[in-house]
C-alpha cells in the first residue's frame, strides 16, 4: 500500500482477500490469489514474501502458525482486525466506483435502444 494512500495493489488486494477463509501458509496464499484474481494475479515467492512481510510489519497480517514439514519451516498467515476492515474497505470503494460507470452505461445503452 503506498504511503497515504487509501487504496490498495491489486496484489495486495488478493493476498487480503485469500486470507479472509482463514490462515493460509505461502504457497496456499499462491494459489488463492490467482484463483480469486481468474489468474490475472501471478505472485512469485519473492514478491509474495516480500509482500507478506510488508504487510505483516503493517500490521495487516499475523503469523498463526509455523509448522516444519519435510524439514523445512512453513508459516501461516492470518488475517487482522485492521487487515480484514482494509480489504472489506477497499472492496466496498471498488463497487462504488464501478456503480458510476455501470450505472451510465447502461442508462446510456437504454438512451440509443
Amino acid at each position: 500500500m503506498a504511503k497515504g494512500s487509501t487504496t490498495v495493489s491489486e496484489p495486495t488486494y488478493f493476498i487480503l482477500a485469500s486470507l479472509l477463509d482463514g490462515p493460509l501458509h505461502g504457497h496456499g496464499i499462491i494459489k488463492q490469489t490467482l484463483k480469486l484474481s481468474e489468474e490475472r494475479v501471478r505472485l512469485p515467492v519473492g514478491t509474495l514474501y516480500g509482500a507478506l512481510d510488508r504487510l505483516a510489519a503493517g500490521g495487516l497480517i499475523a503469523v498463526d502458525r509455523e509448522e516444519i514439514v519435510e524439514g523445512r519451516p512453513r508459516r501461516y498467515f492470518v488475517l487482522t482486525d485492521e487487515g480484514q476492515n482494509l480489504v472489506s474497505a477497499e472492496a466496498l470503494r471498488m463497487q462504488q466506483a464501478a456503480s458510476v460507470v455501470t450505472s451510465r452505461v447502461l442508462r446510456l445503452g437504454s438512451a440509443f435502444s
